[in-house]
């Protein structure tokens, strides 16, 4: 007992020392970089107002969400707590601003979260379509998984297929050195990510799991998470010859031996530091990497500050 009560102590101590690590690099480099005071006037069609035609996909810096259809996931106040990520539907999200959707799914295509299940893949596909046709130059990336410890749904690329073929950007190299314009009207790269079922192949209209690529660590520890993300995206290739996207995520996950097992108390801890990444990585000489930044419980800073990076990518700013 005693034992255990020490390694709790020591454990609040190294999260109390990592938070404060994060606000005092904050209070030393500030929060200001190329287009960090830009604010779209329309987050629902914020690639629109960056002009398609100058826009290119690998200027973009995709706000993204992690777990994205968790919003309802387990039984309110109960198993809920343990699982939500996100706070916002799928549609929600897409119109607060929202370019890259993390979903897993089980074998009867329900949503699901490790062992704890939400409504069926069709209500992502709904309100991605419902958002679509409400919009005219918004590209948005669907990676679509089959969660850890579970089964692939069977025929699930043919889904995909039937669900989205008139949106469905075509697996190519070509893409990334594209503009928005010289995509439309395609306008979903669907990344499918089965566990056991056949790839996705060259060429086909949904995207293998190499298109999407990131180093995710499993820490509640701030400053240790923060500090991982800056090394690994400084070791990938600069956008302008990166033939994959890659993902950083700003999140820090709970952890079985620490009392505090609910999602947004513990991912709360790092959720406030997206603006400061971007600044260090300017100061790290990294900048020029940063493409897909996710993100718990998203909201419109986080939007913005993604936003506004891509806004002075674009005006050759950054």
């Amino acid at each position: 007992m005693g034992s255990q009560v020490s390694k709790q102590l020591e454990k609040r101590k190294a999260i109390s020392t990592e938070k404060k690590a994060l606000v005092d690099l904050g209070g030393s480099s500030g929060e200001t970089y190329p287009g960090s005071d830009y604010r779209p006037s329309d987050r629902k069609n914020w690639m629109a107002g960056l002009n398609p035609e100058k826009l290119h996909i690998n200027q973009l810096v995709w706000p993204g969400t992690h777990d994205s259809a968790t919003n309802k996931i387990g039984i309110p106040m109960i198993t809920r707590p343990f699982a939500q990520c996100q706070s916002l539907s799928i549609y929600r999200q897409l119109c607060v601003g929202t370019r890259v959707l993390d979903v897993r799914v089980q074998e009867d295509r329900r949503v699901c979260h490790g062992i704890l299940t939400t409504y069926s893949v069709d209500v992502v596909i709904q309100e991605l379509k419902k958002f679509l046709s409400e919009t005219q130059s918004e590209i948005v990336i669907l990676e679509i998984r089959t969660e850890f410890g579970h089964d692939d749904p069977p025929e699930f690329d043919k889904y995909l297929e039937e669900q989205l073929g008139e949106y469905l950007i075509h697996q190519d190299d070509n893409v990334f050195g594209k503009t928005i314009a010289e995509l439309l009207p395609k306008r979903v790269i669907c990344v499918w990510k089965p566990r056991k079922s056949p790839a996705p192949k060259h060429g086909s209209s949904l995207w293998s799991a190499g298109y999407l690529k990131d180093n995710w660590i499993d820490t509640d520890l701030p400053s240790t998470k923060f500090e991982s993300n800056m090394k690994h995206l400084s070791e990938q290739p600069p956008l302008s010859s990166r033939k994959f996207f890659y993902r950083v995520e700003n999140t820090v996950t709970p952890q079985a031996d620490n009392p505090i097992v609910c999602v947004k108390p513990v991912t709360n801890r790092i959720h406030g530091y997206a603006r400061l990444f971007i600044t260090q990585c300017f100061s790290k000489g990294c900048a020029d990497k940063l493409q897909i930044f996710s993100t718990d419980f998203i909201d419109e800073d986080f939007v913005e500050a993604c936003v506004g990076l891509t806004q002075a990518r674009v005006e050759g700013k950054a």
